[in-house]
């Protein structure tokens, strides 16, 4: 059997998480299968060298202007495409999407227009698409709004991650069994720590995210720094020991050093590997960002967080831990930031919070391993 895995790569940390937690999932249930993904989707200079640590094949797939040019590969020898490890579209039995946040007018209509056109190649080749947890939506534009109707119509599964998604999904295509709603299945995933690590001056963990100015507008993008050094600020002054968590990107390096320079200092961290990344989280007294897979491994291992984010994603996934006063507006003024921080900071509220999330995060995880096992039982109706 040959899944696809799509959506995924290695510049967005939280792409590049999703992506272990599915070849995990997958190879322990199917330690025979071929895995494969196409290059495209990493985007990082490294790209084959993680695929081939990952043991992914890589799919001859290049799509531009509406039309996969992969599918030109069909026509190389097999004996070819095998000596090079290459998989076509048209060998593919499983197709699984895991994109976090694709699907939907913030993105703009290009990426369902190519599920589309995609889809349609794979229903009439009788390959299964499963789509993984993920927000959608909303749906207002037009043109996003017939690619969505297809795609959705050649697909065999698809999980919205949270409430609004499934309603967004369901008010444009109708309710289907095919639709089902399950939170972020990263949850599942162990974190590890780079070698050597010493926590003792990084205890409160600031994720700063880029996202939060150029996906926001006005007043609030322009509030965006200040608010997180008005966090990092109020840190240092009651004691704690704040650090800045570089999630991705050279962006965020940039607000990273704002912050710290503004505050005297602080520690500056940039970690490549997603699993660190979950793994250093998980060491953290608490958090305050805005990279929603950071908030994710953070929540999962019971770390006390606070967000303020720029989609639903962020509202419905506190709300799924039981603590919605986690969510911060970066125009909230001193009093109740101060209180909302003070809620982490705090011994006796911040033992009791820990105690919490870990109940719901228990309750989380066995709903990603029912998740699983529904796609599975997808998976192989496909191979009988």
């Amino acid at each position: 059997m040959i899944i696809e895995i799509r959506q995924a790569g290695f510049v967005n940390k939280g792409a590049e998480l999703m992506l272990h937690a599915v070849v995990q999932k997958l190879r322990e249930r199917y330690p025979e299968a071929k895995l494969t993904m196409a290059p495209d989707y990493g985007g990082a200079d490294d790209t084959f060298e993680k695929m081939r640590a990952l043991n992914l094949y890589p799919k001859a797939w290049f799509f531009r202007r509406g039309f996969d040019f992969g599918r030109l590969a069909s026509f190389i020898p097999k004996k070819l495409l095998k000596q090079y490890g290459l998989v076509v579209t048209k060998e593919i039995d499983v197709v699984i999407d895991a994109a976090g946040f694709a699907y939907s007018d913030q993105w703009g209509d290009a990426v369902s227009a190519e599920l589309a056109r995609s889809s349609a190649v794979w229903k009439k080749n009788g390959t299964k698409l499963i789509l993984l947890p993920q927000a959608l939506g909303p749906f207002k534009e037009s043109n996003i709004r017939k690619h969505v109707m297809s795609w959705t119509k050649n697909a065999d599964l698809i999980f919205a991650r949270e409430r609004d998604s499934f309603k967004y999904l369901i008010d444009l295509v109708g309710n289907k069994d095919k639709i089902k709603v399950c939170s972020d299945f990263t949850n599942l995933v162990e974190g590890t720590l780079p070698q050597g690590y010493d926590s003792s001056n990084k205890r409160i963990a600031l994720v700063p995210n880029y996202r939060m100015i150029d996906k926001t507008f006005g007043e609030e993008s322009e509030a965006y720094l200040p608010f997180m050094i008005r966090c990092a600020q109020y840190l240092v002054s009651n004691g704690q020991k704040p650090f800045v968590l570089v999630h991705e990107g050279d962006n965020d390096m940039k607000l990273a050093v704002s912050i710290s320079d503004a505050v005297g200092g602080i520690p500056i961290l940039k970690e490549t590997n997603p699993l660190h990344i979950k793994g250093i989280l998980g060491t953290c007294d608490s958090t305050i960002g805005s990279r929603f897979h950071g908030l994710v491994s953070a929540l999962s291992q019971g770390v006390p967080s606070l967000a303020t984010g720029w989609s639903h994603k962020y509202a419905r996934l506190f709300e799924d831990y039981g603590f919605m006063d986690g969510i911060v507006d970066v125009l909230d003024d001193e009093e109740v930031l101060h209180r909302k921080i003070d809620i982490l900071i705090n011994s006796d509220t911040s033992v009791a919070l820990k105690q919490k999330l870990n109940k719901k995060s228990a309750v989380l995880k066995l709903a990603s391993e029912q998740m699983w096992e529904v796609v599975f039982s997808e998976i192989d109706a496909k191979s009988h």
